[in-house]
């Protein structure tokens, strides 16, 4: 089985587990309207070397007919797309600072300040 994305105005609005000739038949509105996705893909990878369309569909993400990708819905306004792998990041990179096993650090984004900020850990 394959999967497809319902592109409404460039947007997803449904994602189906269907094969293309069932698809076809019309019963879920113009075929047109439907875009293959792989379940696999994320960032442009996938485990079997075979990435189609950057990422897997989902529920309001953009389909960029121009980068052939779809696009997840924008996280915060300061991040930026990746144009390698259409997903969003932020403009300053995560703590390499993690802590210990004994004493974990985790960090949370702070649109505010543009940062990352440690999390208190209880």
């Amino acid at each position: 089985m394959s999967h497809f994305a319902k592109v409404e105005d460039g947007i997803v609005t449904q994602v189906l587990v269907i094969e293309q000739d069932v698809l076809n038949t019309g019963h879920w509105g113009d075929p047109a309207s439907w875009v293959q996705t792989s379940y696999n893909t994320r960032g442009g990878q996938h485990p079997e070397g075979r990435p189609l369309r950057k990422n897997y569909a989902g529920i309001g993400y953009t389909y960029d007919s121009q980068r052939d990708a779809f696009i997840p819905p924008k996280v915060y306004p300061s991040w930026v797309l990746s144009e390698e792998t259409c997903l969003w990041s932020p403009p300053v990179p995560y703590p390499t600072d993690i802590g210990t096993p004994e004493n974990p650090k985790k960090y949370s984004w702070d649109e505010a300040t543009i940062s990352w900020v440690e999390m208190e850990m209880i």
